[in-house]
This record gives structure tokens, C-alpha cells and sequence, in this order.
């Protein structure tokens, strides 16, 4: 299974989210390939030093993540593609409508209720935010997992 994350300029969520599901995915012995991309991102970028602090609590390294620009990306090979929130999926249906049984909400996907389905992003907050961003994906991730 091929799963991309997406967010705005893939230095937070969908990294955080990227790695996340990679090491738990290993931990669980599941074959799951995993990518991130951002609307908005170009190529190169690094995490933000919140996102690097955070993931270092879950024993990822997030130093080495670098961002994929959604232009650059393997969309189209994907067999599901997780967005941070509905503004991004409705971004993602609207260039790639062929693509549109396979996108969803982070939290669609893990079966959140309808009325709460995006993750905020955490850009220029504090690591605690950070934190809670970070917990958030983690249940979801979780709830993917169950599912697999």
C-alpha cells in the first residue's frame, strides 16, 4: 500500500505525520510505503525546529526530512492520500480529479466525526502546540493501523 500525506508546505503535518506512520508501520511488520508533499512547498525545505523536537519524543529523527513539492510528487501512484485538512483535500480534488476515491481527511480516514476533520496547522506556534499536532496524527496513524 502507497499512502501520501499532504499538508501546506510539508515541513510540519505531513512530515511529522510521514515519519510517524514510517517507523510505526516497521514496528508493526506492515507493508506500507510512505510519502508527503506539500500545496505549497518547494523543494529542499527542512522541518521546523518545533517539528524536530517533537518527533525526537516519539525517537524519530526529523533532521533529514526534506520537502516535496506537490508539482514533484508521485500523486498519482498513491492509493490513498491523507490531507490535513478538508481545505487541502478540496485543493487535491480540484488538480487531480481522477484521484478523488482515494483522498481524504487525516482524520476522515480515521473516522473522526464530520464536524471536526482538519489538524491545525502549528507554523509559528510553540513546541506545545507542536505537541498536540503531533498527538493528533498519532491517534489517527493509530486508527490507520488498526484498519491495515
Amino acid at each position: 500500500m502507497k499512502v501520501m500525506f499532504i499538508c501546506t508546505g510539508n515541513i510540519c503535518r505531513s512530515a511529522m505525520a510521514h515519519w510517524m506512520l514510517k517507523k510505526k508501520a516497521i514496528e508493526q511488520n506492515k507493508n506500507i510505503e510512505v510519502y508527503s508533499c506539500g500545496l505549497e512547498a518547494d523543494d529542499g525545505w527542512k522541518s521546523t525546529n518545533e517539528a524536530v523536537e517533537v518527533m525526537k519524543e516519539y525517537g524519530i529523527d526529523l533532521t533529514h526530512h526534506r520537502s516535496t513539492s506537490l508539482k514533484n510528487s508521485n500523486i498519482e501512484d498513491m492509493d490513498v492520500i491523507l490531507c490535513a485538512t478538508r481545505v487541502h483535500k478540496g485543493a487535491i480534488i480540484y488538480l487531480y480529479p481522477e484521484l478523488e476515491n482515494k483522498v481524504y481527511t487525516m482524520k476522515e480516514y480515521a473516522g473522526y466525526d464530520a464536524s471536526n476533520l482538519d489538524i491545525s496547522d502549528p507554523w509559528g506556534y510553540g513546541i506545545d502546540v507542536y505537541r498536540r499536532c503531533a498527538k493528533e496524527i498519532e491517534d489517527c496513524i493509530d486508527k490507520y493501523l488498526e484498519k491495515m
